[in-house]
């Protein structure tokens, strides 16, 4: 019944029409609280994280970054699909942010964002596609045989000095080292740099107090090679970039950054992919097969982790070249997005069955999406690097098992990279391989 156009009032006499109101006031729309990404929350557990995130405030959400300076965080895999394929809109120029003005000499994020990036990662346009292909064409060139060669040998070195002992943490005795050793092979370091690289690049990465140390001790490093390698080529990445750099007109300089990043890329994320893919395996049922012999789950497992577990939680960035909205928010010119990879791989949208496992699907963001994403030789070699490093652990140590309950792991405290501390194991004491 239209209670305003009744021909009775219910009281035995005719009803007058409602009379019209007029438009009210209009409730103003509260501006949502910025979360610290810095802050504790993210350094809990990421799958409860992000579903209080998305209850909260949707597929982005308002954060501040170290000293309050505030960014967007983009949760959404759609929404995150839309800002990694549009660098019309949403630029890889840091140049664009607004922020600038704010952000002091020792901001501790400057190794990873950058005024202007002079690396790979910072260039847009023509002149970043021809610069991305010279850095594919370097990797691309890496047997994959021989590259797992390299990498079985290393993994079988570290192992050697654990194997005897019946216990080993296999986070900081062995996967914050492996990567970093087969890389600085493969750029052409002397393996006694390893060690001094594996802690800075972790300072760099994890973006705190030590960070702007950590970059000029990579960058002295990895001039001194790239000089080396000008002065006296060789067979290895770092030679091919630089011959190819001399037909596509970038500079030494251009060269010693990208290959700064190719490193700083390459290690830590790959740790910690060994590392996080092992730690599921100890703690998972749907994986002790691999324990014992089987090798069908390790590749899955590994996926599984690039899903659920991925190594790189949040990236920086993109920069909006106007304004614009995005699921609802309204974006100023210059704006700071973090590229939420997680967030966007557990959006229950796409992730309808989010405890099933992910088998072959690798449409995840773990590697981003783009122009900009991860180029395939890289992400080539860093999964042979993983995969071989996690198949020597089965190898080399029988029964191997967790030395402490699963609850006790603990993570890096990163809002950027999640990794363990630690990953504490014990096993029936092996021999060394014999020299």
């Amino acid at each position: 019944m239209d209670f305003a156009t009744s021909e009775n009032d219910g009281l035995g006499g005719t009803a007058e029409p409602w009379p019209e109101l007029g438009p009210g006031p209009v409730a103003p729309v509260p501006t949502p609280i910025p979360v610290s990404l810095p802050g504790p929350l993210f350094r809990s557990e990421p799958a409860p994280l992000y579903r209080q995130l998305r209850r909260e405030y949707g597929e982005v959400v308002p954060v501040l970054l170290d000293g309050g300076i505030p960014a967007w965080l983009v949760l959404g895999y759609r929404e995150l699909h839309q800002v990694t394929s549009d660098p019309a809109l949403f630029s890889r120029d840091s140049a664009l942010w607004n922020q600038w003005p704010n952000i002091p000499a020792d901001w501790p994020l400057l190794p990873v964002i950058g005024r202007k990036h002079p690396s790979v990662i910072g260039t847009v346009g023509e002149r970043h596609r021809k610069r991305a292909a010279m850095v594919s064409a370097a990797l691309e060139a890496v047997d994959p045989l021989e590259l797992r060669g390299h990498a079985e040998r290393f993994a079988d070195e570290l192992i050697d000095a654990v194997c005897g002992a019946g216990e080993a943490d296999l986070v900081t005795q062995y996967a914050a080292l492996l990567p970093v050793r087969v890389l600085a092979y493969l750029f052409g370091f002397p393996e006694e740099q390893g060690p001094g690289l594996v802690t800075a690049l972790n300072d760099i990465l994890d973006g705190q107090d030590r960070a702007m140390a950590a970059e000029a001790y990579v960058s002295t490093a990895m001039g001194r090679l790239v000089e080396e390698r000008r002065r006296h080529p060789a067979d290895d990445v770092v030679s091919r970039l630089l011959s190819n750099s001399n037909s596509h007109g970038f500079t030494v300089e251009e060269v010693t950054h990208d290959v700064t990043v190719m490193l700083a890329a390459g290690h830590q994320p790959t740790a910690d992919w060994i590392g996080n893919s092992l730690r599921l395996m100890l703690t998972d049922d749907r994986f002790a097969a691999s324990l014992f012999g089987g090798r069908s789950s390790v590749a899955e497992a590994m996926n599984e982790v690039l899903w659920e577990d991925a190594p790189i939680q949040n990236a920086a960035g993109r920069w909006t070249t106007r304004d614009t909205r995005l699921a609802g928010h309204a974006l100023r010119a210059g704006d700071l997005i973090v590229l939420g990879l997680q967030g966007a791989n557990s959006d229950p949208r796409v992730r309808t069955h989010g405890s099933a496992l992910t088998g072959g699907n690798n449409a995840h963001f773990s590697f981003s999406h783009g122009e900009h994403r991860c180029p395939f030789p890289a992400q080539e070699l860093a999964e042979v690097i993983a995969r071989t490093g996690i198949e020597v652990v089965l190898d080399r140590l029988p029964d191997i098992d967790l030395a402490v309950p699963p609850e006790s792991l603990t993570r890096r405290t990163s809002p950027w990279l999640r990794g363990l501390v630690g990953l504490p194991v014990h096993f029936t004491p092996t021999p060394a391989r014999a020299p």
